[in-house]
């Protein structure tokens, strides 16, 4: 079992994509510290000389999933694009990120509410709190720009705007994967930007 000495950041690096293999190939129930040390092929005290718990583990799952959502928003931004259209893109780059990687992100958040930490079910809160106030900043700038009405709750459009994402995976998974998640996604867009577009 035992393998060539490797530096923290790669050892953890390799856990959390263990982490991340067995909660997608058996469910979060399999994503036990005794399965990681086995996936990456370690023991398992080698696993807690990187992460003290289980509960480090997901931590660091739930910060990675945050800086993935987060980067989309900070690398989308084109010249020439209107806020509408960034916004559109930042959830279309999620969109396919969730896809090849079958809902992940969603199934790590999940394991987390499950797990019944209230330290990580803040951070995870916290999380999902700054997504959705960079997507409110984005449509600020839509309304500051004379392209979304401003009669329109902004707060409440970005939150509007996240569930409707969310929802939109949930049901997806749940069903099997079996609809093409852009697609669908396409008509869900339709209606919103009708919604919050100035006529």
């Amino acid at each position: 079992m035992a393998q060539a000495h490797k530096s923290t950041s790669v050892r953890k690096k390799q856990i959390m994509d263990a982490a991340r293999k067995l909660i997608m190939r058996a469910g979060s129930e399999h994503m036990t510290v005794r399965n990681m040390a086995k996936e990456v092929g370690i023991s398992e005290a080698a696993i807690y000389r990187h992460f003290k718990s289980k509960t480090e583990i997901l931590s660091f799952l739930a910060d990675s999933v945050a800086d993935g959502l987060l980067h989309d928003i900070d690398t989308a931004g084109s010249v020439g694009f209107t806020s509408v259209d960034i916004i559109d893109e930042i959830l279309r780059a999620h969109l396919s990120r969730i896809e090849q990687r079958r809902g992940l992100s969603f199934l790590v958040l999940a394991e987390i509410i499950s797990f019944g930490d209230r330290s990580l079910n803040k951070k995870v809160s916290d999380n999902i709190q700054i997504y959705v106030d960079r997507l409110r900043l984005l449509l600020t700038d839509g309304a500051r720009a004379g392209l979304i009405r401003q009669d329109i709750d902004l707060r409440a459009a970005a939150l509007l705007l996240f569930g409707m994402i969310q929802g939109l995976v949930n049901i997806w998974a749940l069903g099997g994967y079996k609809f093409d998640l852009t697609e669908k996604y396409s008509e869900l867009w339709k209606v919103y930007k009708e919604s919050i577009a100035v006529r």
